[in-house]
């Protein structure tokens, strides 16, 4: 069973136990759409109630009742299963596998890299491919500007 990291709680919100939650969904609210989620040790959270805010939501969590219950909670990553995602693929679906440009390989992706303008495709060459560019399917395509694979 592959779990992902769908959000995570980043602190407490006033004194009933609610918590703040950063959201890494494509749309911010489906981390609370999927049911119980799961925590790295274990345990399974339950969002009874999940409200945007500016960057995060304002999230009621089952059982949890007061501020200091909710401040434990900090620093939790909340994943589901890779299953109930659904068929769309998703990044981690990338990994191992070959990236083609332009009718040639250029590696196999080993990872992702996000400095702050985007994600980037790592490959085992080094090399570093916006994601914007890259189709995910059976294959793993890029369409790449021209000189992209130019050296300087």
């Amino acid at each position: 069973m592959t779990l992902i990291s769908v959000a995570a709680v980043t602190g407490a919100h006033g004194i009933k136990g609610e918590v703040k939650v950063k959201s890494f969904t494509s749309n911010p609210s489906d981390f609370s759409k999927y049911g119980a989620l799961s925590t790295s040790s274990g345990n399974t959270i339950e969002i009874v109630r999940a409200k945007p805010a500016k960057d995060h939501f304002i999230c009621s969590i089952k059982n949890i009742v007061d501020r200091n219950q909710a401040e434990a909670l900090r620093g939790t990553e909340l994943f589901v299963e890779r299953a109930k995602l659904g068929a769309e693929p998703l990044l981690i679906d990338m990994i191992g596998k070959e990236l083609i440009a332009t009718g040639h390989s250029l590696g196999p992706v080993i990872g992702f890299q996000n400095f702050g303008a985007g994600d980037l495709a790592e490959l085992e060459s080094g090399l570093l491919v916006p994601v914007r560019f890259i189709t995910i399917a059976d294959i793993i395509t890029a369409d790449l500007p021209d000189s992209f694979l130019d050296p300087e």
